[in-house]
């Protein structure tokens, strides 16, 4: 009887654990999932957003030369020619 009641109660425990494998893993593929979904719509939406206008270079027209400008914007040194 005591084997009997060992067997059943190990039988129990791996059907628990299977279970839970089970749960745990599909939790992480839904996820995933949405993880991908969410990553896919994001770059969807940026390239739906279109480039920028491109800034047309000019020379300046009156042939007179500007000093070089020099100045930081909080993100990287500009410097204007």
């Amino acid at each position: 009887m005591q084997s009997i009641r060992s067997v059943l109660l190990t039988a129990a425990a791996i059907a628990i654990t299977v279970a839970a494998l089970v749960f745990t893993a599909s939790i992480a593929v839904a996820l995933a999932g949405i993880a991908a979904v969410v990553a896919i719509g994001s770059a969807i939406a940026a390239k739906l957003n279109g480039k920028p206008a491109p800034v047309r270079a000019r020379a300046n027209p009156t042939g007179e030369r500007r000093e070089m400008r020099i100045w930081n914007d909080g993100r990287g040194t500009i410097i204007d020619l």
